[in-house]
């Protein structure tokens, strides 16, 4: 009994003094924000009429996944040119979303189907 006795007492001090220092703790918190720059590296074409929801980047190659219904397709892309290596279009009822690649596989996913393509 005596056992139990220490472990609750020992678990209460914990607990208290986890409380009293948060408590103390009055430093305040840094809310000045932070100001970010960026510099544009290189510029690349890109089809202004792909509704791109996926993309992933493997071996200097793009694979890109579109959506919309009737126009979602699954792409390959040379970075460099934009041109299209290769297209694969979506049945009319699937509206693409993400792509990955795993192993060795391209997988796109679909928006509310439930459906996957490898």
């Amino acid at each position: 009994m005596r056992k139990i006795y220490i472990c609750a007492v020992a678990a209460v001090i914990l607990v208290l003094s986890s409380v009293m220092l948060v408590l103390l703790n009055t430093a305040p918190a840094n809310t000045t924000p932070r100001h970010y720059t960026y510099d544009i590296v290189n510029v690349y074409y890109h089809d202004k009429n792909a509704f791109t929801q996926g993309l992933v980047f493997e071996n200097g190659v793009l694979y890109e996944s579109t959506g919309l219904y009737g126009a979602s397709t699954l792409r390959r892309v040379e970075l460099e040119t934009g041109e299209i290596l290769k297209l694969y279009a979506l049945p009319n009822q699937f509206f693409g979303e993400g792509v990955t690649i795993f192993n060795d596989r391209i997988v796109q996913l679909t928006w509310q189907a439930h459906k996957g393509f490898v």
